[in-house]
């Protein structure tokens, strides 16, 4: 972490972080932590932060909540969860009480021999679909073709969730106005890969 990192960490994290490991047993009383009643929104790996507090900052409405492993993003964020996302969901999140989950740029692990550590698998999906609420949605977005065509492939089996742009080409989401350009969307550009959106929603 950078300095400013370490300052807000030590600063902000008692009130506004948690550690997944050390939640209690059971769901996470959001309104008691957020001191409020709203729709609660998980955002799955936010690295640095940057789109994630600009996300934020943009929906007021929304108690933003954000998974994350790698310490050095925590540091500059408010709001956060450190540890496994699939943990929180499972041990910590009712059924039916997510507004929407995000996954954008997730690791995509290009070889074919690493794909299996994609976190796009079926299991997890009906994991998420089982969190979220009637309506809610699962909004992905990558710069790799072939994962994309996966995460579309796995969604689509799953019977709690239909694609809300199913009838656009290829079944992809217009990209939203709303979503940042992050550094990895950038990168892409660079070397010629199309990202793609994908937004399913809860039957």
């Amino acid at each position: 972490m950078t300095v400013g990192q370490q300052r807000a960490w030590e600063e902000h994290w008692p009130r506004l972080g948690r550690t997944v490991s050390d939640l209690p047993a059971g769901p996470v009383d959001f309104a008691e932590w957020f001191g409020r009643e709203a729709p609660v929104m998980l955002e799955i790996g936010s690295g640095m932060g940057e789109t994630t507090s600009q996300l934020a900052a943009a929906a007021p409405e929304l108690n933003y909540l954000a998974a994350e492993v790698y310490d050095a993003g925590l540091g500059q964020l408010i709001r956060m969860m450190h540890g496994d996302a699939v943990v929180l969901l499972t041990e910590h999140i009712e059924p039916g009480t997510l507004a929407g989950v995000r996954l954008f740029f997730p690791d995509p692990w290009p070889k074919k021999r690493h794909h299996k550590r994609r976190i796009v698998q079926p299991e997890f999906v009906a994991l998420i679909a089982s969190r979220l609420e009637p309506g809610g949605t699962f909004h992905m977005a990558t710069d790799w073709e072939h994962y994309a065509e996966q995460m579309l492939e796995v969604c689509s089996a799953e019977p709690a969730l239909r694609n809300r742009y199913a009838d656009e080409p290829g079944g992809w989401a217009p990209r939203p106005e709303w979503r940042p350009v992050t550094k990895f969307e950038e990168r892409a550009d660079r070397e010629g890969r199309i990202s793609h959106d994908l937004i399913f929603e809860k039957r």
